[in-house]
């Protein structure tokens, strides 16, 4: 079974690259909750600015986040309709493993063949 997406496999790719990273996790939930300046975020981590502009730039790239100018700051919010697809991308995976343990579950629920069984169906 193929997972169906409407992400292409690049998109794929980029969100999951994205999501590496626990500093860029951690950006991606601070703009979930609220809107915030990159400043105000990079207030938050023992790195320098450029570091946190560049966790910005690969959430952003995977679209995750965007980005808009406001006078001289760059304000940061998520896009929940990129992380609804990245949702539903997870959710077919898990739709594929449970579906594999329930076909897993039934064949270890049968019977299991008896020896004077299996020696009988040899015989046929």
């Amino acid at each position: 079974m193929v997972v169906q997406t409407e992400l292409s496999d690049d998109d794929i790719d980029r969100v999951f690259h994205a999501l590496a990273a626990a500093t860029r996790r951690d950006i991606l939930r601070r703009a979930i909750e609220a809107e915030h300046s990159v400043s105000d975020l990079a207030r938050e981590y023992d790195m320098s600015f450029a570091a946190v502009q560049k966790h910005v730039a690969v959430l952003e790239a995977a679209g995750l986040i965007v980005k808009r100018a406001e006078g001289r700051e760059r304000l940061v919010r998520a896009d929940p309709a990129m992380i609804a697809r990245a949702r539903a991308l997870l959710a077919a995976y898990e739709a594929l493993w449970r579906a594999r343990i329930s076909r897993l579950d039934l064949l270890l629920a049968e019977d299991p063949p008896t020896p004077a069984s299996a020696a009988s169906n040899e015989g046929e």
